[in-house]
């Protein structure tokens, strides 16, 4: 990393042993590492992924940057906005700034909001990103289903919103991906099975990928709808195949 620069990281699913190599040189080069939290009062979950790697300089300095867990617009855009001045502050003290996020910079993350709003307002700025490892995969590996295969088709759903295009996607998918919320995932086996999605389909669960409370389950669409419990926290994801 180079002085007056902004990267923002991909620290994967959970799992230590996921970071990239090239993730791994970019977080000990940074002198600022900014990581997100919901609350004040609330750890983060990428700075906890990374820190068995930092390197403990004493000169690195760590910022959390509070992003609410809300659906209202204004809220999250005046948040964005702070967090992203915040760290154009740090880049134009000419420090190398590492943003941490969970997963990859550009899935579902609040790295693509900051990213926008800093090549807005500061375009000559240096900013850049390092892909981190995606959940899905990382899942797919553990259970032993393909994402995709052949001509297949893939949608991936946000879970904790609208779901009323679901049964639209299913019949045009083999596969169906839901990220970010376990708590809704008990509502979308109805919708499977209204869409065609035979009971012999793969319906996979996981939450807490990576860490030492991870839950892995694979069972079938039927066996889902039998009334079996579903991840109940908001790092989760499902995976749905086509039978």
């Amino acid at each position: 990393m180079a002085a007056g620069e902004l990267v923002g990281i991909g620290v994967g699913p959970g799992d230590p042993d996921l970071l990239t190599v090239k993730a791994v040189k970019a977080i000990r080069a940074a002198d600022t590492i900014m990581c997100p939290a919901s609350a004040e009062d609330r750890p983060s979950i990428a700075l906890s992924v990374a820190a068995p790697v930092m390197d403990g300089s004493a000169g690195q300095e760590i910022v959390k940057l509070v992003f609410p867990m809300t659906k209202d617009r204004g809220a999250l855009e005046a948040a964005w906005e702070r967090n992203a001045e915040a760290m154009a502050a740090k880049v134009a003290e000419g420090r190398r700034v590492a943003y941490l996020t969970v997963g990859d910079p550009h899935l579902y993350s609040t790295w693509i909001y900051m990213q926008r709003h800093i090549r807005r307002s500061h375009p000559g700025m240096a900013v850049s990103a390092i892909p981190g490892i995606v959940s899905a995969f990382t899942f797919a590996a553990k259970v032993g289903v393909s994402i995709a295969e052949g001509a297949e088709k893939v949608a991936i759903i946000p879970s904790c919103y609208d779901l009323s295009s679901v049964e639209e996607l299913a019949r045009r998918a083999e596969s169906l991906v839901f990220l970010k919320d376990g708590r809704y995932f008990d509502q979308v086996i109805g919708l499977l099975r209204r869409s065609g999605f035979p009971d012999d389909s793969v319906f996979a669960v996981g939450q807490d990928l990576g860490t030492d409370a991870e839950v892995v389950r694979r069972m079938t669409l039927g066996e889902a709808a039998d009334g079996r419990s579903l991840a109940t926290k908001y790092f989760s994801i499902l995976v749905v195949k086509r039978a």
